[in-house]
């Protein structure tokens, strides 16, 4: 560790990071969009080791050594700044986004530990915002996700010289996400595993066209948001990962209602035009699986139970605050 650029003990780093939902059905891998559900994290200096207090989803299945990915990402911070190891800590987290739905939790936990490892460093030693993007990127593999955490709003993201690039976009006020989080996991390996290597010319086509009318429908045509969430790239694919949520997007779907596979699933998610669209929603989703529990039932079948809330889209992404005592 370099002492001289690293802020000193008793120094504490609080962040704020939404959730946010990859690919919004056609965009696969390029678009993301920020959700309004939140992880917190206080990362405090102190003297020497690694301390953690953990609380919410997920608190009791993640390591509580350097493996922790807030804490991975903290050093890959360090390590692009030329700075050494990491210096003690001790790690406060609160979580409220789910793992392994398709709500960009581990995004959540990259932009996290990047922003607050970042904060430390002295002014001459900070990352800038390029650089970040680029850090956060490498460590989730994408920039889908990590973009809307750290911006807010809806992020395009593509590749280019080798770097990493994501273009912020204004949400339309009228778009409402309404998810329905079921309580079973699919990792995002599985879910990337089951798609093929090529698709047909025509295919490629149509989801093109539809995630440059996404971009409208999000920003000023929300009218537009059921043609626009309609995708052939991945979610047919992933479809036999996931029967119950695919089965619960489909009958939304036929409703009218702009339903997609939240990122790599299992939650479905659903753009709403308005608070009376969303409404709407929500009674559909509490019937359909109300009538999905009674068929499992029937045929002694295991059900799901669906967690279901009306979130919002964030204009704004992460925020850091520093204290020293």
């Amino acid at each position: 560790m370099n002492e001289q650029v690293v802020a000193a003990p008793g120094t504490s780093v609080s962040v704020r990071v939404p959730g946010s939902t990859g690919n919004v059905g056609p965009g696969f891998d390029t678009l993301g969009l920020a959700l309004g559900y939140y992880d917190e994290l206080t990362v405090t200096r102190i003297e020497s080791g690694l301390e953690f207090e953990l609380t919410g989803e997920g608190s009791e299945n993640v390591p509580q050594t350097a493996d922790h990915l807030v804490v991975r990402s903290m050093q890959a911070v360090f390590d692009a700044a030329g700075a050494g190891s990491l210096p003690g800590l001790r790690l406060k987290a609160h979580n409220q986004i789910p793992h392994g739905r398709g709500m960009g939790s581990s995004a959540s936990a990259v932009v996290a530990g990047v922003l607050a490892a970042n904060a430390l460093l002295s002014d001459t030693a900070r990352l800038d915002d390029r650089t970040i993007l680029q850090v956060c990127s490498h460590l989730e593999g994408h920039p889908d996700n990590v973009a809307p955490t750290l911006y807010g709003g809806l992020t395009v993201s593509f590749e280019q010289n080798g770097e990493f690039v994501s273009v912020p976009v204004h949400v339309h006020e009228n778009v409402i996400p309404i998810v329905a989080i079921p309580d079973f996991e699919v990792a995002t390996s599985v879910a990337r595993g089951l798609l093929p290597d090529t698709v047909a010319h025509r295919t490629a086509a149509v989801t093109a066209g539809r995630a440059a009318l996404l971009v409208e429908a999000l920003s000023n045509r929300p009218e537009y948001l059921l043609p626009a969430t309609f995708d052939l790239l991945h979610q047919p694919y992933r479809a036999q990962a996931m029967g119950p949520s695919f089965e619960l997007m489909t009958r939304l779907r036929e409703r009218g209602f702009a339903a997609l596979i939240s990122g790599a699933g299992p939650t479905v998610l659903t753009l709403a035009n308005g608070p009376e669209a969303a409404e709407q929603v929500v009674a559909a989703i509490d019937e359909i699986t109300a009538d999905a529990d009674s068929a499992a039932h029937t045929h002694n079948s295991e059900d799901v139970s669906w967690r279901v809330m009306a979130l919002r889209v964030p204009a704004e992404g992460a925020k850091v605050g520093v204290s020293t005592q």
